[in-house]
């Protein structure tokens, strides 16, 4: 393909993304086009992958092995190349590293391409030059204008939640499921958070199956005490971008117990999954 057949085969897919995920259709686009060689790369053609993204400890789905910084490293395969484009707002949407690209404008196309770069998603240097090139070489950043971000209704509400105990800093509310948290707020870390609960950065961790590098967040729900094996309900429908931890943390849920009760089941979610919350 070349470059405009590209953008005029998937530009539809990159704003129908934009408008779910807030990730900017141009950046999308660029990255597919950089990334996969305008859909031409051996990974694009044999793992429909337009984005490089490697498999991480946390992919359950099928692969490929391919040469890159390494030899025979782990590359996801998707059905569809639209997965491909799913997948990747996913990724960027429920990795805490680059939560701060979502406060910039939609139209900000250079702050998101020096944003990627920052946060680690390339190695080169000229990542963000390398974008922007090709943004303004095709007029991509027409498809960010007019468009927001759409807001996902949940399919049920969650019972009101009762607010219990206000600390110094910080008011702990329980959740339907009846478990302890708080809001964490600006400037919070778990040193500040040890001194007002008398509870180990270790245990923080423990209680909100926080692996794999997750680090605090202005607005997260953090748990005071060990979520429940099982929530009331017994199962929800996934919304979009959530993940089996996102899910274990809204409902008060031990995450490897959600693991247990949806064997089946990645940890990062398609819109609409049935995602079990008891036996």
């Amino acid at each position: 393909m070349t470059p405009e057949e590209y953008i005029e085969k998937y530009r539809e897919s990159a704003i129908r993304e934009m408008k779910r995920s807030g990730v900017p259709a141009s950046i999308t686009l660029s990255q597919g086009m950089l990334e996969s060689g305008n859909g031409n790369s051996e990974l694009a053609i044999k793992a429909n992958n337009h984005f490089g993204i490697k498999c991480h400890s946390d992919w359950k789905g099928p692969s490929v092995k391919m040469d890159d910084d390494a030899k025979n490293e782990c590359f996801r395969k998707y059905k569809s190349v639209y997965d491909s484009y799913l997948d990747h707002s996913c990724f960027l949407k429920n990795r805490s590293r680059y939560a701060f690209l979502f406060q910039l404008k939609i139209t900000n196309y250079k702050g998101w391409a020096k944003g990627l770069k920052k946060a680690g998603y390339a190695t080169n240097p000229k990542y963000p030059e390398l974008l922007i090139r090709i943004i303004e070489r095709h007029q991509l950043n027409q498809y960010d204008k007019g468009y927001k971000p759409t807001k996902v209704k949940e399919d049920r509400p969650l019972p009101k939640e009762l607010v219990v105990k206000s600390g110094k800093k910080h008011s702990v509310m329980l959740t339907p499921n009846r478990v302890k948290y708080i809001k964490l707020k600006k400037g919070d870390t778990f040193y500040s958070l040890q001194r007002e609960f008398d509870l180990r950065e270790s245990m923080f961790r423990k209680y909100n199956d926080m692996t794999g590098g997750k680090v605090l967040q202005e607005g997260q729900r953090l748990f005071i005490q060990p979520k429940r094996g099982k929530a009331k309900e017994p199962s929800t429908k996934s919304l979009y971008g959530e993940t089996l931890w996102s899910i274990s943390q809204k409902y008060a849920v031990k995450l490897k117990n959600l693991k247990k009760y949806n064997s089946s089941l990645n940890n990062e979610l398609q819109e609409g999954t049935i995602v079990k919350l008891r036996k």
